[in-house]
């Protein structure tokens, strides 16, 4: 399901007064996320997908879902959820477990990881992936200091400087999926002003791209593609007491046209909530 794999694979309301007090550094608060968005390909509605989340200054807990609908789903029925949670540190973040579950009208497929800080520990997929004889191996070492799919959507900024400011997109994003181990690197574009019920104000605007690194066939056609795929962006929407941001639109080139995932509701609160775990 082209919605779900990216959504997995691949994917503020106003400025800090940061620079009031010298040395002054917001401290992040616990704060919740619920996000629908739609999906579409070429302009053509595809389904929907949801994401919704407790982000606290030291853990955070996310779930996220995608379905096609429509005369998509006549053609192939298939959805996927998946669950992440961790800890941030530092503005790091340090996943402890992921797990994922996508089915098509041929299989499902499940995912199961456990990490210690941001390592791999147990990984477990079922029905396990096809080895091809020209995948790229995956050794022990890119397990570790890696980032699952879900995780990878959320995105702390450690310093006193305004979210949607450069440092939301300085980072490069080491993911595994359980299959295939690849780094996407952000790079700063600007800033758009959106709107969507719950939200109405800027979001920082990154372009991606996508460097595989194990666990992928490197002939292969859609991975030439990806690897030289230019027409990627992200934008990242402000978690303000969390001192996060999290996806309000991503678009993806595919080898069929643009995939676009936008959120149509995107609402944030304040939580009361003393821990994700």
């Amino acid at each position: 399901m082209i919605g779900t794999a990216f959504l997995r694979k691949t994917f503020t309301r106003s400025i800090l007064l940061a620079g009031a007090v010298a040395g002054f550094v917001p401290i992040a608060q616990a704060e919740t996320l619920n996000v629908a968005y739609s999906v579409r390909l070429l302009g053509l509605s595809l389904g929907t997908a949801g994401l919704i989340g407790t982000v606290e200054p030291g853990a955070y807990r996310l779930e996220a879902s995608a379905k096609l609908s429509g005369l998509a789903a006549a053609v192939t029925k298939s959805e996927g959820a998946a669950t992440a949670t961790g800890v941030i540190s530092k503005g790091r973040l340090l996943p402890a477990t992921y797990a994922s579950a996508s089915s098509n009208s041929k299989e499902t497929r499940t995912v199961r990881m456990a990490l210690n800080a941001g390592n791999v520990s147990a990984a477990e997929v079922m029905p396990p992936a096809e080895k091809f004889p020209d995948s790229v191996p995956i050794t022990d070492a890119q397990k570790r200091g890696i980032i699952d799919p879900l995780s990878a959507i959320l995105m702390p900024v450690a310093s006193s400087g305004p979210l949607v400011g450069p440092e939301a997109c300085a980072r490069n994003i080491p993911v595994y999926d359980g299959v295939t181990r690849f780094d996407v690197p952000l790079s700063y574009v600007g800033i758009r002003h959106v709107s969507a019920s719950g939200y109405d104000g800027p979001v920082a605007v990154c372009s991606a791209r996508y460097r595989p690194i194990a666990g992928h066939r490197p002939n292969r056609e859609a991975t030439r593609f990806m690897a030289e795929n230019k027409n990627m962006e992200i934008w990242m929407a402000p978690l303000q007491e969390a001192r996060a941001l999290a996806p309000f639109r991503i678009s993806v080139g595919t080898m069929v046209g643009t995939l676009v995932i936008e959120a149509t509701r995107f609402q944030t609160a304040p939580s009361a909530t003393a821990s994700t775990r």
